[in-house]
């Protein structure tokens, strides 16, 4: 059963009003909406949707079981996550607990329900979901999102689109036909026997690598075969195509597509400072160590491979930063940050990422190391000058030289 998580904020009501009014009553899915609420006033939005479509609303109450063709609201004054199938409402002691709301709650629609999950971004303000909407990507699961034009807030949709990993961009009324579309194919895919010549042919995918080396120079042949395969499939299901053999064909007609599935095929999880006690160990370990080691001569160098959009060499960044001024050191720390993904490394380049960022930071470490404006945060000058971004292949291209960290 595929959920669909769906992050609203201001404009929400009207254009959620859209989306379930084209909705039929019959999906095989569920809903799970999160959005901005006063915490200091009952939520109307069960009523008010359910003016609006046959199917059943209410507010969505601790480890309770998700069931099809219902709708979950979040109540205020809460935040809501999702646990083995089970859905977890917390109560927040004050407003600073509402912050991230829907980036931690796609965060957690992606690792229970990974390519099953869905994630909407629909009107509101700032840039909100966004991060959590990575998160879904990278397990395989499909991404929507209002157009800006319509939307009464177009911060979040403009925020969310601003990634280039979004599937569709759609007023509210058109996405329910897309939605219903996408699952049928997908679930005509997974119900497919594995003996059967169409399952087969998905586990052969020599063709298909062999377009996207051609077109892209890369080679995905010792990528792990799981994951190409869901990849595969996902893009089957944006395009509507129920067999492989058809992809394949669109492939060879369709350049643009093949650099879409390259694209999703290099999607990751990342983030500030993830997987903390390891960046913990990393700092107090080997970087304080490496700053004893240097002068003011010779600096430190640091190549990240796979950086993605650069939250990790950023990290580190940091890290070492407060390590030298921790030592009162004069040595300099230089970061070479390397990936594939062109795209991505624009966005790490320009150092600006989305407000939630908040979720995987200390405020010590977002005031000392980020400017905030326009629900934006900005990594500042001396930090963005330490680390180096370029195009490189592990795999083809040579390393760096002279390192004293990878």
């Amino acid at each position: 059963m595929p959920v669909v998580g769906i992050g609203a904020s201001a404009g929400g009501l009207d254009a959620l009003k859209g989306f379930f009014g084209a909705m039929p009553p019959k999906t095989g899915l569920t809903f799970v909406i999160v959005t901005h609420l006063d915490p200091t006033h009952d939520s109307l939005l069960p009523e008010l949707l359910a003016k609006a479509t046959r199917l059943r609303v209410e507010h969505a109450q601790d480890l309770q079981p998700l069931e099809e063709d219902r709708i979950y609201v979040m109540p205020p004054n809460r935040t809501l996550t999702l646990d083995h199938g089970l859905i977890r409402v917390t109560e927040v002691v004050d407003r600073q607990g509402l912050r991230g709301v829907i980036d931690n709650f796609f965060r957690s629609l992606a690792a229970d329900q990974q390519d099953r999950a869905v994630a909407i971004i629909l009107s509101g303000t700032g840039t909100e979901g966004t991060l959590g909407l990575r998160a879904v990507k990278a397990e395989g699961g499909m991404v929507m999102v209002q157009t800006p034009e319509t939307a009464s807030q177009s911060g979040m949709p403009s925020s969310a689109i601003a990634t280039g990993i979004v599937d569709f961009v759609l007023a509210p009324a058109e996405m329910p036909k897309t939605l219903i579309e996408y699952v049928r194919i997908t679930r005509v895919r997974r119900a497919a026997p594995p003996a059967t010549p169409e399952a087969t042919r998905l586990a052969d995918l020599h063709p298909i690598l062999a377009l996207l080396r051609a077109r892209s120079k890369h080679d995905f042949r010792g990528y792990r075969k799981g994951t190409i395969q869901r990849r595969v499939a996902h893009r089957m299901g944006l395009n509507q195509i129920e067999t492989v053999r058809e992809y394949s064909d669109y492939l060879r007609t369709q350049p643009a597509e093949v650099d879409r599935l390259f694209r999703d095929l290099l999607i990751g999880v990342t983030s500030f400072f993830r997987d903390p006690p390891a960046f913990e160990e990393l700092a107090t370990t080997v970087l304080a160590a490496l700053v004893k080691e240097k002068d003011a001569d010779t600096p430190i160098r640091i190549w990240v491979p796979g950086c993605a959009t650069g939250e990790e060499a950023y990290s580190i960044a940091m890290m070492a930063a407060e390590q030298v001024a921790a030592a009162q050191a004069a040595c300099r720390v230089q970061v070479f940050a390397t990936d594939v993904d062109e795209h991505a490394l624009e966005i790490a380049r320009g150092g600006v990422y989305p407000a939630s960022i908040v979720l995987d930071m200390s405020p010590e470490r977002l005031t000392r190391f980020f400017t905030s404006s326009d629900h934006r945060c900005t990594i500042i000058k001396s930090i963005r000058e330490s680390v180096v971004f370029a195009v490189q292949n592990v795999i083809d291209d040579p390393p760096f030289s002279r390192l004293d960290l990878v």
